[in-house]
């Protein structure tokens, strides 16, 4: 026999169906937005700035560093991660590293340190051991490191001065990395750009600062999937 449902009840029915259909659906969806959210943020690269005060923002608001700018020039297509101590030397950035290249697992490490060693006269062998050290590890972990070279004053003599900037390309040449030869450029000798105690730069030299940096920071960028072609440098 066959059964006849009354048309009222095969209505209620289909309509019950197609709610739950709906509801199976959107659930999917969701779970779905669960699922690809934190993959498609962690396909975004990663840098790790280890630095001094010359990546702080010292003297003026962190919104004005250089760091900041790079941030905000990169428009959430990757992740900045500012792991800069005002006063650090390449000894403490060498001791922190291990750990933060285990907590943030960046792509690309960019490396400011050196300045606070030339103004306490360490010598020139042991900046080159720290930072050969901190290469090493960062490449270990599969991340590309930008070197950014430091200057100091002549009053320091120019023999001691020629092996301490000799260290930044040395190194770049025997670790194969980028370099930016002095971060300063165009900032440290000009009148307005630095700050009182003529060793830290003013927020007025922060965007020439990241400019100085880009063109080395760019190739690595691309080469983590960053479409530069998107990115406005203003």
């Amino acid at each position: 026999m066959v059964k006849v449902f009354p048309f009222g009840l095969v209505g209620v029915w289909l309509a019950r169906w197609r709610s739950c259909s709906a509801g199976l659906a959107a659930s999917a969806l969701f779970a779905l937005a669960l699922v690809t959210a934190p993959a498609l943020a962690a396909e975004r690269p990663v840098l790790l700035v280890v630095g001094d005060s010359l990546s702080t923002a010292y003297g003026f608001e962190q919104e004005a560093g250089w760091v900041t700018l790079l941030e905000e020039r990169l428009d959430g297509s990757a992740r900045v991660v500012n792991a800069s101590i005002s006063g650090e030397t390449s000894g403490g950035g060498a001791s922190r590293l291990p750990e933060l290249l285990g907590q943030h697992d960046p792509d690309i490490v960019l490396l400011e340190l050196g300045g606070n060693d030339g103004l306490r006269g360490l010598p020139p062998t042991q900046l080159k051991a720290n930072l050969a050290g901190m290469i090493e590890a960062s490449q270990a972990v599969g991340a590309e490191v930008l070197l950014l070279g430091i200057d100091i004053p002549p009053n320091y003599g120019q023999a001691y001065r020629r092996a301490f900037t000799d260290v930044f390309s040395r190194l770049a040449e025997t670790y194969d990395t980028p370099l930016v030869p002095f971060l300063l450029e165009g900032v440290a000798l000009e009148e307005g750009l630095m700050q009182s105690d003529g060793i830290h730069p003013t927020a007025e030299a922060q965007p020439i600062i990241l400019d100085n940096v880009w063109p080395a920071l760019e190739p690595l960028l691309e080469s983590n999937g960053v479409e530069l072609a998107d990115i406005s440098h203003d």
